[in-house]
């Protein structure tokens, strides 16, 4: 990540409305963590040349990180990563999986959706990150199903969580991200977004997420199988 790439996806961000603060009432995030931000990386879907130019920073971004022919398909995960997927696969040239939290209960009892031969690069991508837990689900059901994977990209990586990229790095895998909270701060002080508190609160949560939840009536991670993203 660059910090042009990090400055633009912010922008885009804050523009469609993508970045919420609530600090009396804070997001309880699915990990458990009270965050008194948070964003909605989902609404770029609904605004296409806001994606378009994300999309085409996703591409820059493997083709600088990763590499031309370093991957066979693209594979989004359940059910966010899955448009990103799409279009950057598209943009790429490749093939296009999706991956199941879990596999369907009927028919073949798929996972991984779309064809996948044995061996097949997998570039893994959702749209953001918080402790990378769902991340790891994904990347077993891809080597499950005799697959590979040493990469994930996302549109938001939160930035503030060291599991993130540790556990990823653990797995034989780097993420790769556009943009983090900190990205966020910056673009929210240059145009004014939250007012001083705001600013105080998000910080405070930045620099210490995990005391800023405690404080707030946050509940402790859940176990790894309800990770949050």
């Amino acid at each position: 990540m660059t910090a042009a790439l990090g400055r633009t996806t912010a922008h885009i961000l804050i523009e469609i409305g993508a970045v919420h603060f609530r600090p009396l009432d804070p997001f309880i995030l699915t990990s458990g963590r009270a965050s008194p931000v948070y964003i909605d990386c989902r609404k770029v879907i609904s605004f296409p040349r806001a994606r378009r130019k994300i999309v085409e920073m996703m591409g820059e971004t493997v083709e600088q990180a990763v590499g031309f022919e370093s991957i066979d398909a693209v594979a989004g995960g359940e059910t966010a990563g899955i448009p990103y997927a799409a279009w950057l696969a598209e943009r790429l040239a490749l093939p296009m999986l999706y991956i199941r939290k879990k596999p369907k209960g009927f028919g073949r009892g798929a996972q991984i959706e779309g064809e996948m031969a044995p061996g097949c690069r997998c570039l893994l991508v959702e749209d953001l990150a918080t402790d990378g837990g769902s991340k790891l689900n994904f990347i077993e059901a891809i080597r499950q199903a005799e697959g590979k994977v040493a990469d994930a990209i996302v549109v938001f990586h939160y930035g503030i969580f060291p599991q993130s990229t540790a556990s990823l790095t653990a797995a034989g895998v780097r993420l790769h991200g556009l943009a983090t909270w900190w990205d966020v701060l910056e673009a929210a002080q240059r145009y004014k977004l939250f007012d001083e508190r705001g600013l105080t609160e998000t910080r405070a949560f930045l620099e210490a997420p995990e005391q800023w939840s405690a404080n707030h009536g946050g509940r402790p991670p859940a176990p790894r199988s309800m990770l949050s993203r």
